[in-house]
């Protein structure tokens, strides 16, 4: 079980809905779970960054700092902003109606275009159309 589903459990919205007499919209629930799980983590990480700074601080004004203990401050506060960064993009994604990231320049792309809008890179596999070099081309007249 992911750490959303512990913190925003599906089940939860589901009843909710049904108890209140209201049909279950998917799409809508799971917008409400990533924007709930982006307050946490926008939270969690001012929290983390202000410990961190707090941390470091306390050790300067001691002249005494024990990396380690900044190091897993710092992993944690990582995480948690990769774990953001995700959500975020996530639900960039559904707002826009993006289908994904081109490869080359991380833009978003709709779904079938065939080119990146942002950097022209190529984002779906086209028959190749050229023909062999032993063919010659036809002539006309």
């Amino acid at each position: 079980m992911s750490l959303v589903d512990k913190v925003f459990p599906r089940i939860d919205a589901t009843n909710l809905a049904v108890a209140k007499g209201g049909d279950v919209d998917s799409q809508s629930t799971d917008s409400e779970r990533l924007l709930e799980r982006r307050g946490v983590l926008a939270r969690q990480l001012a929290e983390l960054q202000w410990d961190l700074g707090g941390l470091a601080y306390e050790m300067a004004i001691r002249d005494h700092f024990r990396p380690d203990v900044l190091v897993s401050q710092a992993a944690r506060l990582q995480q948690v902003d990769g774990e953001l960064a995700e959500v975020e993009r996530l639900l960039r994604m559904e707002s826009n109606g993006a289908a994904g990231n081109c490869p080359s320049c991380d833009a978003l792309h709709s779904r079938g275009a065939v080119f990146c809008w942002q950097c022209g890179a190529q984002l779906m596999a086209t028959g190749d159309q050229s023909q062999s070099p032993d063919v010659e081309p036809p002539t006309v007249g």
